[in-house]
Formats: C-alpha cells, sequence, structure tokens
C-alpha cells in the first residue's frame, strides 16, 4: 500500500525525527512536550482529506498510546503533588 505522505510514525522520518530526535522512540520515552507535539502532528494528519483509511486506523492506535503515556505521566506528577500538599514535604510513593 502506498502512504500517502501522512503518516506520522518512527517510518516518516521528517516528522519523527522532528518532534522526538530519535526513530521509533517508545512513548513512554517521550516527554510530555514531545508526545502533545506528535499528537497535534496526528491529529493535523487525520484531518487531511488525503489520508487514507488504513492510515487513519494506524495513526489513531498511535495516537492512543502515546495518549495513554502521556496520563501515566500526567498522573504519577499529580500523586507526587498530591503527597506535597499533605505534609509539605516530598515522599516515594
Amino acid at each position: 500500500m502506498p502512504d500517502s505522505g501522512n503518516t506520522v510514525t518512527a517510518e516518516n522520518p521528517e516528522t519523527a525525527e522532528k518532534n522526538t530526535g530519535k526513530k521509533g522512540t517508545d512513548p513512554e520515552k517521550l516527554t510530555l512536550e514531545q508526545s502533545f507535539a506528535l499528537l497535534e502532528d496526528i491529529t493535523k494528519a487525520l484531518e487531511d482529506p488525503k489520508t487514507t483509511l488504513e492510515d487513519s486506523f494506524a495513526l489513531y492506535e498511535e495516537g492512543m498510546q502515546l495518549l495513554r503515556a502521556a496520563e501515566k505521566k500526567i498522573d504519577l506528577v499529580e500523586k507526587k503533588v498530591l503527597q506535597l500538599s499533605d505534609d509539605g514535604s516530598a515522599s516515594p510513593f
């Protein structure tokens, strides 16, 4: 299947390297900023009428993986903030 040019995966070095600096980077290893930048690129590609249905499914899956990884990081930070709020000092959880 030919690539429509809208894929924002690691196979598309222009987009992947621009946002992550590496090809095939694991979503768990990305910063929140990198994840959000990739999610923005994915959203733009999904809105492009030239994106094929197959590419849309792959982009959706990639976006969901990025979203889950970002949610984990945000939850971790939230837990740390809540612990700081309880007693005024940081403690591991």
